[in-house]
């Protein structure tokens, strides 16, 4: 098979399909069942395979790791309030308050789990600590990671694209382990369909299966490419949490 896509254009992919999902979350509040909302919904799931991959890929070409875990961090705590702001349960300030209204699940955006997952990754290559360190680490990142969107399972995503590069086969295996468990806490605690629905993510195999490993030809559109992200979900998020708060 040929591969034929770039980072840059496989993000691309991941940035809409990931605005076609919030869309829906603003037009088709809840849980409901008709066709377009949950077309919407299945695209949605191409992004947060994508995003784990990539942050496992930028762990491995960063110069300067410690800078990279701090950018992520401050975009996670940045990316929160525009998220809680967009979200389903905004309601008011208290809702920027993690755990204020009593609710576990889905108090802060994917981006903490996220950035835990390149902990995660650190702390699976460090070499001044022991196994028993290491699984005790990862299971108490887990937890700090549970009560955001895609909970511990994005960290745990990162963890395996990382420590599984190069065996493509292997990454894609534990992404899905990893995602059916996702899906049926999701199925008992929150809705069955839309449990079933987190399956989707196999839609990212194929279009990972096509990533050459290459950023892109001009290195101006990379440098842009490098940050467009970082700006473009928190900016999308406010103007769809404006949106939905006028309708």
């Amino acid at each position: 098979m040929k591969k034929t896509l770039n980072s840059n254009r496989i993000k691309i992919i991941a940035i809409v399909a990931m605005t076609v999902d919030h869309i829906a979350w603003m037009l088709y509040p809840g849980y409901p069942k008709e066709a377009l909302p949950l077309a919407m919904h299945l695209i949605g799931r191409l992004t947060c395979p994508i995003m784990c991959y990539f942050i496992a890929e930028g762990y491995h070409y960063t110069r300067d790791v410690g800078k990279y875990t701090r950018r992520l961090f401050l975009f996670a705590i940045l990316s929160h309030f525009p998220y809680m702001f967009a979200s389903m349960t905004f309601v008011g300030p208290g809702s920027f308050i993690p755990f204020y209204y009593g609710e576990i699940l889905n108090q802060t955006s994917v981006m903490w789990s996220l950035a835990w997952g390149l902990v995660m990754l650190r702390v699976a290559n460090s070499e001044r600590l022991g196994q028993a360190a290491k699984t005790l680490l990862i299971l108490l990142i887990c937890l700090i990671a549970f009560p955001a969107d895609w909970s511990c399972i994005a960290s745990l995503c990162v963890l395996a694209f990382g420590t599984n590069r190069g065996n493509f086969k292997k990454q894609m295996l534990y992404m899905l382990f990893y995602v059916a468990i996702y899906a049926t806490v999701y199925a008992l605690a929150l809705d069955p369909l839309y449990g079933v629905l987190q399956m989707g993510v196999v839609l990212s195999i194929p279009v990972l299966m096509l990533y050459n490993g290459k950023r892109g030809h001009s290195p101006r559109v990379n440098r842009v490419m490098k940050w467009a992200f970082y700006i473009y979900y928190p900016l999308h998020l406010l103007v769809i949490g404006w949106i939905g708060l006028l309708l």
